[in-house]
């Protein structure tokens, strides 16, 4: 059996046994919240957990290693969204320890898309477009500069409200505790 068909199977059984009512909200989140974080498995339900969040608080925008790497992107576009449209009073980034973004090296991710078929003029079209897949693909050292750098840009971006705040934590994804790096607060 295919996880596709596993996973029709289950929504069959979940919709005919009517195990959604009990995850009936709004879409406007009730904490009046919006958190960019890390797409790593660990936290999909740790990261809620943690800071005592149920289904309904909270908007949530993920990628990989909670970065927001451009102003107009769709990153920066879902938070504007989240608090312009959807409700929320409150920016939170949180990025985690023992990060996959934290090894990532271009080059050998590059050499992975080529053993995978990518073709080197696939890739020299790209570069030759003005895209620097190096920098575009390039993870961080320090996570805490990393959240710290994506409050910054989110704070400071000239289409975000002044008066919201943005605070920057790092979660641990083995027991859940939560570092501050920015108390969005205190500007």
């Amino acid at each position: 059996m295919s996880l596709l068909t596993e996973i029709l199977d289950y929504n069959k059984n979940f919709i005919e046994e009517k195990l959604y009512e009990q995850y009936a909200t709004t879409k406007f989140p009730d904490k009046k919240l919006v958190i960019l974080t890390c797409m790593d498995t660990r936290l999909v339900e740790l990261l809620h957990k943690a800071m005592n969040m149920k289904n309904g608080d909270v908007k949530v925008v993920k990628n990989a290693g909670a970065i927001l790497t451009h102003p107009f992107g769709s990153i920066m576009r879902s938070l504007l969204i989240a608090v312009y449209e959807l409700k929320a009073d409150e920016v939170y980034v949180i990025g985690h320890h023992d990060c996959g973004m934290s090894v990532i090296e271009s080059q050998q991710m590059l050499d992975k898309m080529t053993k995978r078929g990518i073709s080197k003029e696939t890739l020299d079209i790209i570069t030759n477009s003005g895209i620097d897949l190096d920098k575009w693909l390039e993870g961080f050292d320090s996570v805490e500069d990393s959240v710290a750098h994506s409050v910054n840009m989110i704070r400071n971006h000239p289409l975000m409200a002044n008066e919201i705040p943005v605070h920057g934590l790092v979660i641990d994804p083995v027991t859940g505790e939560l570092d501050l790096v920015v108390d969005g607060y205190k500007k």
